[in-house]
């Protein structure tokens, strides 16, 4: 049998949202196989969606830019070390600064970003100034930049998740969209932008799901349409319920104020990034002592 190691129990969890004990005796049973004991677990549990990518321990604050016809946006990640740093007013404006120069510059990527200027100095230059004053490390991690023929609209959740929608429509439906995003973060906009591959990795989960509950073929096959129309609607923009009126989707809300969605971007501060796991092997023995 693969030896199970505290690291792969906790990258399990990470995943799933899952127990510790869960997680290991679904690995033990796909020995060792990771995306096998992710699917063992999405079957018996009807766990949702990878959680690989949802907000983890990384500090920082999202730097924005709207141009003031609202035909140009940018929003941008710096990473710090601390949540006290993230609110540094030096720190807030660089952000914003380097915000700026992305979209008035449109860079390939952040690399290129490093050698801009950013008044009298480069951007690295810029932040390793910033990194001397405040003593933490800094870094630009990533930028969204939209040019519109609409309108762009932008939403700061505090300093840790950014949306810019591009609109066609009021500004102030515009405003209600973005906040929606910034709550609920869809995937894609619509159905029809989920790629192929998505929508049938879900449906054999569901599948599998279905079958277990021992139902006759007929009724399966309904369960398994009725769960990828739900898994579309909680994954896409315009299928979500509007999260300031639940008893409609966004698109019929879209629908009603005569407006369209052109395109959207989110940035959520840290998203992706692992977050330090200290005490895991610790909390590992401990479980097993338990269970023993």
């Amino acid at each position: 049998m693969a030896e199970i190691t505290a690291t792969m129990v906790r990258d399990l969890r990470e995943l799933t949202g899952l127990g510790m004990m869960e997680c290991k005796k679904a690995l033990e049973e796909a020995a060792g196989d990771m995306k096998k004991a992710e699917e063992l677990l999405r079957i018996k549990s009807g766990a949702k969606a990878s959680k690989a990518a949802s907000r983890v321990a990384a500090e920082g604050a999202i730097g924005t830019y709207l141009s003031g016809d609202g035909k140009l946006a940018a929003m941008v990640e710096v990473n710090c070390e601390t949540d006290f740093v993230a609110r540094n007013p030096d720190f807030a404006a660089f952000a914003a600064g380097v915000a700026k120069l992305v979209a008035e510059a449109n860079p390939a990527d952040v690399a290129a970003v490093s050698s801009m200027k950013l008044g009298a100095q480069t951007v690295e230059e810029a932040r390793q100034t910033l990194v001397q004053k405040i003593g933490e490390n800094i870094t630009v991690r990533r930028f969204e930049r939209i040019q519109s023929a609409a309108r762009c609209v932008q939403y700061l959740h505090g300093v840790k998740i950014g949306v810019t929608v591009e609109v066609d429509g009021p500004e102030a439906v515009g405003k209600d969209i973005a906040m929606h995003i910034a709550f609920a973060q869809p995937r894609f906009l619509s159905k029809a932008d989920v790629a192929p591959e998505v929508i049938a990795a879900e449906r054999t989960i569901i599948e599998a799901r279905a079958k277990e509950s021992g139902k006759p073929a007929d009724i399966v096959a309904k369960m398994v349409d009725g769960g990828v129309n739900k898994f579309l609607g909680e994954i896409t923009l315009l299928g979500q319920p509007f999260v300031k009126d639940d008893k409609q989707t966004v698109e019929k809300m879209l629908a009603a104020a005569k407006a369209k969605v052109v395109s959207y971007r989110f940035l959520v501060v840290g998203e992706g990034i692992e977050k330090k796991q200290a005490d895991f092997a610790a909390e590992v023995a401990a479980m097993s002592k338990t269970a023993a």
